[in-house]
């Protein structure tokens, strides 16, 4: 694997609370009602570490650390792990996906 390919990305499904956030339903002009809403990151980590990262506070997205419930591994377990590159731009195309699907995205 070699130390060039540890980047992951990760999706972490968000409490239905975060649709009450001006800011997120107006990035989700599109978003189905009853679908899921997540957060789509990147990192450099374990996803498992990232995500007690978040809800910890340390180094933070405010909607993933509030609303944060759980990983969905089914969305991104298949990609991981990648190249830095490839993940920044996996982490976007996911985004996009998930939204065209109907799903509230969040992605800092």
């Amino acid at each position: 694997m070699g130390r060039r390919n540890h980047y992951n990305v990760y999706v972490i499904e968000l409490s239905e609370d975060v649709l009450l956030e001006v800011r997120f339903n107006k990035v989700n002009p599109d978003y189905i009602d009853g679908k899921l809403c997540v957060y789509v990151g990147m990192t450099g980590l374990d996803p498992d570490l990232r995500f007690d990262k978040h809800k910890a506070g340390i180094q933070s997205n405010r909607y993933a650390q509030l609303f944060g419930l759980q990983l969905l591994p089914d969305l991104y377990e298949a990609y991981n792990p990648m190249t830095y590159e490839n993940a920044r731009d996996m982490e976007v195309e996911l985004g996009i996906l998930l939204r065209e699907a109907g799903f509230g995205v969040w992605q800092a």
